[in-house]
């Protein structure tokens, strides 16, 4: 054994063993519990980013500790290969988008390797080979089939920058989520998918997501925005038509004082055909810059179409108004504007001097209507009948009476919209469609391949190449033309970990296989993903499910929201200039000081501050337990102990009372380590090794020739309890001790040491302490420690005094057994 620890020469050999062993590659196990560990797979940029490094490196650590636990463990890795950054470098460069990401898939492929992430790499996936994607097309054309796919004008978020269609859900502020740029509103031919038909699933489906967080689990209830109320009928006599609004807030009906209709309402255009004034405002209207997230924040606009509805109970004639914060997209594409209970209606009435009729009054009846809006519930007022009934007794008593009159219905509607699938861009899977004169929409032979070759016009797209568009029909062998948009490409990224379950597959698009792994048990990536990725690979899964390709009703089980690796405070990013490149930190240090670092720093779920002095740290440490390892190595060896049976030793039980005393400190931490492991609080499992090394090191007097302790055995087993602890975390060098000291086997197959065989408890669990989000420090605390007494521990800690001076204390907020964070104002 080396007297120096070098990192280098240590993760290489051991990642040559690993692969040669194959020693991460599973199959299905029916007789072992299998522990599905799935990280959001990576866009081949070209090189890692720390981001990655955090993501991966949380998902390893779990993988190998499930794996010590006696699981079948299933962790693959490959590509999200399609995207427009590849097809504007292959713009740039003047080479093929496929070339480029080939060579950056190549780049972190191999620095994932030198991570030593316990990847099964004969699952990778490619999303941009034919033999991912056509699978995708097959998907597509069976959905088609089940009537789950159509295709039709819409009005869409048009990126002016990057040319081509956005969802609604990317769009962030208003901009595009890749360009940045402001998104215009266009009409576009495009294929949706019927997401909606499954925005019921949806939503229940969250509340059997017990290991979700409840924040992503918000947001996505959030943004299918189910809202249950009335659709209420007011005839347009003048037009002998009626108009169909709906509203949650039905007891507010009495308060109507004019409706309001999108742009794009089949009414509004009726009138705009015989009234330029009503024209020219449509046509402002279509040429806003911006989408649906940013309208709510815009000047409100709009023009009397000089017609007027009939009050369904009133009788009273109200004004019709088109307006530009009404959106076609919502319910109807109109509503009953109430300006003295709607902050909008409110502001828009002040704007062209329109009434304000009051009809609810809070319960202290201080609201002045003529300056803000009151929106909350209350007790109606010039209601006719119903004037006192509260809100809630209300809304019963007005839909059942239009229900009845058959001039309103209840209605339940949501805020989600069909998933608009058509990009007008190159690098992305081609939609399988031919459109023919004769036959018209024909599904394609599979697979269509996506042409290879650079088109040289500055911008890449397939309606400008008629060698991929001019076909023959596959049904009467006329002239044809073929779809050339392309799949966006959470398309992609919405089916991918189904496909890892079937490695090598060809003849179908997912086997039997799945139904072992599925559902994955541990999903981890950012917090940004939680409506793109979640809510596309929820409902895809529910699509198979229902085509009895897959058998589990969510794809996820457990999701962990890795946080943010920051510089100075701020996000790291290449247009801020703060990044730090991982590769030079393995050259430099080793890859398990910078997964020990990446750990060590923070909680997984919170951010993590990058420190130099905290990479020097890990460094230190992991060399003080080499040195410690190599001393105690040479002690034996001089001893002539080595090859006894410790792992299966409970030496120090009944030993002497040193040996005693040890193995209860080991194992109390143990304990604790495995408490920590389970909640996946992995700094402190680290704390925690770094006790048990300084507990080690106290236990031997003199390290030289011998050893100062009563029984060598017990000081051996609890050594083997530490690299274990380790494994997970910095798996090279554990890997390489385990070896040069004898202990049985290889380490990644050594059972998990458990601290039952002492019944030692966990009395205290470590709390991480925040200052207005910021972790400062740690305390120790009772495992059975109210909230009151942690908040009491916190506010006592010298540190945390020090930075509360001058600050008052607003409030604290608790994540149970795992962080407590103190809000404060900063006074004057």
């Amino acid at each position: 054994m080396d007297a120096q620890y070098r990192a280098l020469v240590i993760e290489k050999e051991a990642q040559e063993f690993w692969a040669e062993q194959q020693c991460f590659r599973v199959s299905e196990d029916p007789q072992k519990t299998k522990f599905y560990c799935l990280a959001m797979f990576p866009y081949p940029s070209g090189r890692l980013h720390m981001g990655h490094v955090r993501n991966y490196t949380i998902g390893d650590v779990i993988s190998r500790y499930q794996r010590m636990l006696g699981k079948n463990v299933l962790q693959p890795m490959g590509w999200d290969a399609f995207g427009l950054p590849a097809e504007n470098a292959a713009i740039k460069n003047q080479m093929s988008a496929a070339a480029w990401t080939s060579n950056n898939i190549a780049t972190m492929r191999q620095q994932l390797q030198q991570l030593g992430f316990a990847y099964d790499w004969q699952r990778e996936i490619t999303t941009c080979h034919p033999d991912y994607y056509r699978w995708e097309q097959w998907f597509f054309l069976e959905m088609y089939k089940h009537g789950l796919v159509y295709k039709k004008n819409a009005e869409v978020n048009w990126d002016p920058v990057d040319q081509t269609v956005l969802a609604n859900e990317q769009v962030i502020d208003g901009r595009g989520w890749r360009s940045g740029a402001l998104v215009e509103r266009k009409e576009v031919a495009q294929w949706f998918l019927k997401i909606t038909h499954y925005a019921d699933a949806l939503l229940q489906g969250l509340d059997s997501l017990a290991g979700w967080p409840a924040q992503v689990k918000t947001m996505q209830s959030n943004w299918l925005g189910r809202s249950a109320g009335v659709e209420v009928s007011f005839a347009v006599p003048d037009l002998d038509t009626v108009l169909t609004v709906f509203t949650t807030r039905v007891d507010t009906l009495y308060g109507v004082s004019y409706l309001a209709i999108a742009p794009q309402h089949p009414l509004a255009q009726t009138i705009a055909a015989t009234n330029h004034q009503v024209a020219a405002f449509l046509q402002e209207c279509r040429n806003i810059k911006v989408a649906e997230a940013t309208i709510a924040t815009m000047p409100k606009q709009g023009i009397d179409l000089a017609v007027t509805a009939k009050h369904p109970l009133s009788g009273q004639d109200l004004p019709i108004w088109v307006t530009n914060f009404v959106l076609m997209s919502y319910g109807t594409g109109a509503v009953m504007a109430v300006p003295a209970h709607d902050e909008r209606d409110f502001i828009f009435a002040k704007n062209y001097n329109l009434a304000c009729k009051p009809v609810v009054m809070p319960a202290d009846k201080t609201w002045d209507f003529t300056t803000a809006a009151f929106t909350a519930d209350g007790v109606l007022v010039n209601s006719a009948e119903f004037s006192g009934l509260s809100s809630p007794a209300a809304r019963v008593a007005i839909m059942n009476l239009l229900t009845q009159t058959g001039q309103g219905q209840r209605k339940v509607n949501y805020r989600l919209r069909d998933w608009s699938i058509s990009r007008q861009r190159y690098w992305g899977t081609p939609v399988p469609i031919i459109n023919c004169d004769f036959c018209g929409t024909v599904p394609a032979p599979l697979p269509v391949l996506l042409p290879q070759q650079l088109c040289n016009t500055g911008n890449l797209n397939l309606a400008t190449m008629p060698e991929f568009y001019q076909v023959s029909c596959p049904q009467c062998q006329q002239p044809a033309r073929r779809e050339t948009d392309t799949f966006d490409t959470f398309f992609e990224s919405a089916w991918y970990y189904a496909r890892y379950a079937c490695p090598q597959q060809n003849a179908v698009m997912l086997d039997s296989r799945v139904n072992y792994w599925l559902p994955v048990d541990q999903y981890i990536g950012g917090i940004e993903h939680a409506v793109l990725h979640l809510l596309y690979a929820r409902f895809i899964n529910k699509v198979l499910c229902d085509l009895r390709l897959l058998t589990n009703p969510e794809p996820f089980t457990n999701l962990l929201t890795q946080g943010l690796v920051l510089y100075n405070g701020v996000k790291m990013s290449k247009s801020k200039g703060n990044v730090i490149d991982p590769q030079d930190l393995i050259e430099l240090y080793g890859a398990d000081t910078v997964r020990l670092f990446i750990i060590f720093a923070a909680p997984p779920e919170q951010s993590l501050e990058w420190s130099a002095a905290g990479v020097d740290g890990s460094a230190r440490f992991i060399k003080r337990l080499w040195t410690f390892a190599y001393q105690y190595h040479q002690a034996i060896q001089a001893a002539n102990k080595l090859g006894q049976d410790i792992l299966t030793s409970t030496a120090g039980q009944d030993g002497a009372s040193k040996s005693q005393q040890l193995s209860n400190k080991i194992y109390a931490i143990l304990a604790q380590i495995n408490y920590d492991y389970n909640r996946q609080q992995f700094n402190t499992v680290v704390s925690g090794c770094m006790k048990i090394l300084n507990i080690l090191n106290a236990a031997v007097a003199d390290i030289g020739d011998c050893l100062v302790i009563e029984e060598s055995v017990t000081l051996s087993h609890c050594l083997s309890i530490l690299l274990r602890c380790l494994a997970p975390i910095i798996p090279h060098v554990t890997h390489k001790l385990w070896q040069c000291l004898h202990y049985p086997g290889i380490i990644v197959d050594a059972p998990w040491p458990q601290a039952a065989m002492l019944n030692v408890a966990v009395e205290h669990i470590t709390i991480v302490v925040q200052i207005n989000g910021k972790m400062r420090t740690s305390i120790a605390v009772a495992a059975t420690a109210t909230n009151d007494d942690i908040a009491a521990l916190a506010l006592a800690e010298p540190k945390v005094h020090a930075l509360l001076a001058n600050q008052q204390i607003k409030k604290f907020i608790f994540v149970p057994h795992k962080v407590i964070n103190i809000v404060t104002t900063v006074q004057k």
